[in-house]
């Protein structure tokens, strides 16, 4: 099985050393370049097309959400995951909608990243719950099963014509479960239904 193609993002020299040996230990895994500044970022993007790129939220160069946009430009097939210091949701708000498929905080396990490396490789979204969200007393009681369905695939990641493909239904179908979803929740966009999908605990980090 080919390894999956990792490009490591961070100003800080040490923590990409470290990242790298953990990386590298891994049998699935092969660091194929390294970046210091946000402008790195999208250049070695370009050059090397890697599978995954992970990357620190707070760097010099263009803002984080350009620096994800613009490596999607670079490499549409290419997953951004972010590994931050933030653990406000705000932030993991922010890095979603601007197309990043999984948000851990530094201070969690060697383990986890692992694993959300892997998971956003396989088209998974991945959020780090523990450190990103608080506790909601907010339940969504009033939406039906097939409701809870269509957003817990929404905050992964797919699109109306795979969810339509997935639930065997019309993407007219899907799209009017997810108007009545935002009318309902009161929450506008994919960034806002991600998030109260993970805080109301309909999306779990391995889902």
């Amino acid at each position: 099985m080919a390894s999956i193609r990792i490009l490591i993002a961070d100003d800080h020299a040490v923590l990409r050393a470290g990242l790298r040996m953990l990386l590298e230990a891994q049998n699935d895994m092969r660091v194929v370049g390294e970046a210091g500044d946000g402008s790195e970022v999208s250049r070695k993007t370009r050059e090397l097309q890697p599978d995954v790129v992970l990357t620190d939220l707070s760097m010099p160069g263009p803002g984080s959400g350009d620096v994800i946009r613009q490596v999607l430009r670079a490499c549409p097939s290419t997953r951004v995951l972010i590994l931050t210091m933030h653990d406000d949701p705000a932030y993991l708000a922010a890095a979603l909608s601007a197309g990043a498929a999984g948000y851990v905080v530094k201070k969690v396990a060697d383990s986890e990243l692992v694993q959300a490396i892997r998971a956003v490789h396989a088209g998974r979204t991945f959020v780090d719950l523990t450190q990103t969200t608080h506790p909601t007393s907010q339940r969504p009681k009033d939406l039906s099963q097939r409701e809870r369905e269509v957003l817990r695939l929404l905050a992964q990641g797919y699109s109306n014509q795979q969810i339509a493909t997935q639930i065997k239904v019309s993407v007219k179908t899907v799209e009017t479960h997810r108007t009545r979803l935002s009318e309902k929740l009161g929450l506008k966009g994919r960034a806002e239904l991600y998030r109260f999908a993970v805080e109301s605990g309909i999306l779990a980090p391995d889902s």
